[in-house]
């Protein structure tokens, strides 16, 4: 008898708690590790729900992570992006070896030294955002006060951007997430942002400093390559750590247990960011992955051109890798979780996110006594209509 492969007709989405993955695709990695998705345009392609055959398709070669191999998983999307071009510098939708000449030279500014020294500067700026949240007193919104510019604060410091222009790298990355926006408005957000990085590159060629930015302009990329990098650096770091700051905050305040442990030692705070990241994974829809070639997987036949989505919060709750998967433990020692990627496409800033996370939450919960969730959990809107998983605001009060 022929084992049927489950197939669905777009992503699945709804979820009957903020804090888990939605139920349907629990149902389908219970079937199998990789299920039929056909997507809103018609494409039939595959969703993969397995951590283990995750882990093979991001590390396979065979499988690009081009543009135009990118296809939106939903009905509610404003467009599909395939067939798009891949513009210059933009090296997270490029493949080996165009990939590996900008991660090569990435590595070489992401450096341990630079991380080392922008964590003083993270937590005086954690400090300065409690200061004015209790000089104002609560209640206060946690992502607009806190999670946000932290970020936004250390991408700007680390590309040389003038803080003062802050709010307005907020505007555009919020509009480049936001699956309501339409096309005309997405591309002015991008054509802001490359303009904008594009004139601050040739400032840095002129008058270097000791920012990423700089150091890049002693390569051998060309301003538009720089601008590109620019742009891609500076959306990824804005919307992905705050977003995961705040989610955090709000599943440790509703798991009062693993707060208190967490507080009765704060040396596990490593573990604890690993945990978080593994068990309220924010990036929702995604990776896409197309197939250059026919390949074989899992029992099943890929065809060439086909789309693999790789759903990170079902491959971060799987129970074959996990134990006790939907159980937020800061106990265990998370490892392996994909919350970051994996593979060659690994997320670039991940240690500088991992520091933001690790300072963010500590300062966080030793300043603010009695911290705690200031509305009803039904009151919590959260971020359904975005590609990064989280809240739209938290307000939150703590002891006086």
């Amino acid at each position: 008898m022929v084992e049927m492969t489950p197939e669905i007709h777009g992503l699945p989405m709804a979820r009957s708690c903020p804090f888990h993955p939605p139920d349907a695709l629990g149902t389908l990695r219970e079937r199998a590790p990789l299920s039929r998705l056909v997507f809103p345009d018609g494409h039939r392609g595959w969703l993969v729900t397995g951590h283990a055959l995750a882990r093979e398709v991001l590390a396979d070669n065979r499988f690009s992570n081009r543009n135009e191999y990118r296809r939106w998983p939903v009905e509610r999307a404003r467009v599909t992006t395939r067939h798009m071009p891949t513009l210059p510098g933009m090296f997270s939708r490029l493949d080996p070896p165009e990939y590996t000449r900008y991660r090569r030279l990435l590595a070489g500014q992401f450096t341990v030294r630079r991380m080392a020294m922008l964590e003083p500067r993270i937590t005086d700026m954690a400090n300065a955002c409690l200061d004015e949240m209790i000089r104002t007193g609560p209640p206060s919104d946690l992502l607009r006060d806190f999670a946000v510019p932290i970020p936004s604060a250390m991408i700007c410091e680390l590309l040389g951007v003038p803080l003062e222009d802050r709010e307005a790298f907020l505007q555009r990355s919020h509009v480049l997430v936001d699956m309501k926006t339409s096309t005309i408005d997405s591309a002015r957000a991008w054509a802001y942002l490359y303009d904008y990085i594009s004139k601050l590159t040739v400032a840095k060629r002129a008058h270097p400093g000791d920012d990423l930015l700089s150091g890049l302009t002693e390569s051998d990329l060309t301003d538009e390559e720089l601008a590109g990098v620019g742009v891609t650096l500076l959306v990824a770091g804005l919307e992905s750590t705050a977003n995961m700051i705040a989610l955090g905050v709000y599943a440790l305040l509703e798991n009062p247990d693993q707060l208190a442990f967490l507080l009765g030692d704060m040396s596990g705070m490593n573990d604890a960011v690993e945990e978080l990241v593994r068990h309220q994974t924010i990036f929702h829809m995604g990776p896409f992955r197309g197939a250059l070639e026919d390949v074989e997987l899992a029992g099943r036949h890929i065809r060439r051109g086909e789309v693999v989505l790789v759903s990170l919060p079902a491959t971060n709750r799987d129970p074959e890798r996990f134990d006790d998967p939907d159980r937020l433990d800061l106990r265990r020692t998370t490892t392996g979780h994909l919350g970051f990627g994996h593979g060659v496409h690994a997320c670039p800033g991940q240690h500088l996110a991992r520091a933001e996370l690790r300072i963010g939450y500590s300062v966080l919960f030793q300043r603010l006594r009695g911290l705690r969730v200031a509305v009803p959990r039904e009151e919590i809107e959260m971020r359904h209509d975005m590609g990064v998983w989280g809240v739209k605001a938290l307000p939150v009060e703590w002891d006086v």
